[in-house]
C-alpha cells in the first residue's frame, strides 16, 4: 500500500498542478488566449479515459509510471500552446491504467468488505497530491527566476518529473503481482484468502476467461454497470472541476497568486480527513451508498453556497464541502461496483469501462470553467449541480435495485431449506453465473 499511495500522489499531483501552474503564470509564458487553456486541460482526458485497462503486470505500471515522469519532466521545458497540448495528451496515454488497474490488483488482495478502506488508503494521495501542491507552488513562487524557469511553473514540474521517475525505479523492486507470490506474506495472505474472502468471488477468481464474462448480455448491457457509471460521473465531475479550478476559483475572491496557492491547501487537509474516515465506517458497517450519498450532499451545500451571491469567505468555507464531498464519495464509488462483480476477468474489464467511461465528465469538467465568467462561474457551478443530481437520481435506484434482488435470493433459499433442497448447481455454474449466483449477496 505505500508506494502504491505514493505513485498515485505523484500521478495526480502531475495531472493536476495546471491549475496552480496558471496562477503562476502558465498562461502568459506560454501565450495562451481565449479556451486553449481549457483546451489542453481536455487533450488529457481523451487518451486518458481512451486507454483505461486494468493492469497486467507490475512491470507494466512500473513501467508507465517512469514513462509519465519523463514526461512531466519535459513539461517543464514545453514553450508554447502546441507543446503543452502535446504533453497533455502524452501524459494521458502513459497514466491511463494506473487507477483502473491498482484498483483491480486491490480486489484481489483483500476480502470485499475491507476493500473500501484500501481504496480510500490509497486514492487519498489524491487529496494530499492537492494540498503538497498548493505549498510547493507557494513556496517556488517565492523562488528568484532565471530565464523565467526558476519560481515559475516549469521548475515545479521538473521536481515533479524527477521524483516520479525516482518512485517508479523503486516500486519495481517492491511490488509483486499477487498474494501467492508474496514471499514475505504467503501464509498470512493464504489465511487472508481461506478464511475472509467471500465464497462466490473466491470460486470465481480462479478461473480462465469465460464468454460469459465478456460478451454476455448480462454484462455488457447489464443496467448495474450503466447505472455505475452514471454515478462515476456525477463524483468525478465535481472532483475534476474543483481539482483543476480551485486555485483560480479562489484568486477570484480577491486573493493574491501567492496567498490563493495557500489557501488550496486547509480544504485538501479537511478532505483527507473525511475520505478516510468515510473509507473505515464504510467497511466497517459493510454498505457503501450511505457515505457516496452524504459526499453528494455535501458537493451540493458546496457548489450551491458557491454559485450563490455571497462573501467571499463563505464562497471559501462552502470550497471545503466541494472538495471534501467529491474526494470522499469517490474511493466508495468504486469499492461498490468492484464488490458486486463476480469473477476476475469481468471485475477487471467492467472496472476498467466503469472508469474509462466515467473519466469523460472530467474532460467535461475541464471546460466548464471559463475566464470570461469570473468570478461567480455560474455556469461553471451550475453544471457541477447537474452532476451531483444525476448522482440523486442514480443512487436510490442501484440501492432498491440491489435490495429487491438481495430479498428475492434471500426468499429463494429460505424455500429451498424448508422444502428440504440443497442448491444443486455444480462449481462450474456458479462460476459461469458469477454475481447471479444464487448464493451471491450484492453490497448496498
Amino acid at each position: 500500500m505505500p508506494i502504491l499511495t505514493l505513485m498515485y500522489l505523484l500521478s495526480f499531483l502531475d495531472r493536476g498542478n495546471i491549475g496552480n501552474a496558471r496562477l503562476q503564470g502558465l498562461q502568459s509564458q506560454l501565450h495562451l488566449t481565449g479556451d486553449q487553456y481549457n483546451i489542453a486541460l481536455t487533450m488529457y482526458f481523451i487518451p486518458y479515459c481512451s486507454g483505461a485497462k486494468e493492469v497486467s503486470s507490475v512491470e507494466v505500471v512500473t513501467g508507465n509510471n517512469v514513462t509519465w515522469g519523463i514526461i512531466m519532466t519535459l513539461m517543464g521545458l514545453v514553450k508554447n500552446y502546441p507543446q503543452l497540448v502535446g504533453v497533455r495528451i502524452c501524459l494521458g496515454v502513459a497514466e491511463a491504467g494506473l487507477f483502473p488497474g491498482v484498483v483491480y490488483y486491490l480486489t484481489m488482495w483483500y476480502p470485499r468488505h475491507e476493500l473500501q478502506f484500501r481504496i480510500g488508503l490509497f486514492f487519498g494521495a489524491a487529496s494530499l497530491a492537492g494540498a503538497f501542491s498548493g505549498l510547493l507552488a507557494y513556496g517556488i513562487s517565492f523562488m528568484s527566476g532565471t530565464r523565467g524557469l526558476l519560481g515559475g511553473p516549469g521548475f515545479s514540474y521538473i521536481l515533479e518529473g524527477i521524483a516520479t521517475v525516482v518512485v517508479g525505479f523503486v516500486a519495481f523492486f517492491v511490488l509483486v503481482d499477487f498474494p501467492a507470490k508474496a514471499e514475505f506474506s504467503r501464509q498470512k495472505n493464504a489465511r487472508l484468502w481461506s478464511g475472509k474472502k467471500n465464497t462466490t468471488i473466491r470460486r470465481s477468481a480462479k478461473r480462465n476467461i469465460s464468454r460469459c464474462d465478456i460478451c454476455g448480455p448480462h454484462f455488457l448491457i447489464g443496467r448495474f454497470v450503466w447505472l455505475h457509471i452514471l454515478i462515476y460521473m456525477s463524483v468525478i465531475g465535481p472532483l475534476y472541476g474543483i481539482t483543476l479550478f480551485l486555485p483560480t476559483i479562489i484568486s477570484s475572491f480577491g486573493h493574491t497568486a501567492a496567498i490563493s496557492q495557500l489557501l488550496t491547501v486547509p480544504p485538501y487537509v479537511f478532505a483527507t480527513i473525511v475520505l478516510y474516515v468515510f473509507a473505515y465506517y464504510s467497511d466497517k458497517i459493510k454498505m457503501r451508498s450511505p457515505f457516496i450519498l452524504a459526499g453528494l450532499c455535501m458537493c451540493l451545500m458546496g457548489f450551491a453556497i458557491n454559485i450563490s451571491n455571497v462573501a467571499t469567505g463563505v464562497k471559501y468555507f462552502g470550497t471545503f464541502f466541494c472538495v471534501a464531498g467529491s474526494y470522499a464519495a469517490f474511493p466508495g464509488v468504486v469499492a461498490w461496483l468492484g464488490n458486486n462483480l463476480a469473477g476476475q476477468y469481468k471485475r477487471g474489464i467492467g472496472m476498467a469501462l466503469h472508469i474509462g467511461i466515467g473519466n469523460f465528465s472530467g474532460a467535461i469538467a475541464a471546460n466548464i470553467y471559463r475566464s470570461r465568467d469570473s468570478p461567480r462561474f455560474i455556469l461553471g457551478h451550475g453544471l457541477e449541480l447537474m452532476f451531483v443530481g444525476i448522482g440523486f437520481v442514480c443512487l436510490p435506484i442501484a440501492v432498491v435495485s440491489y435490495m429487491r434482488i438481495n430479498k428475492a435470493r434471500d426468499a429463494a433459499e429460505r424455500t429451498a431449506l424448508e422444502g428440504g433442497t440443497k442448491n444443486r448447481l455444480t462449481d462450474r455454474e456458479i462460476r459461469e453465473l458469477g454475481d447471479r449466483a444464487p448464493e451471491f449477496r450484492y453490497t448496498l
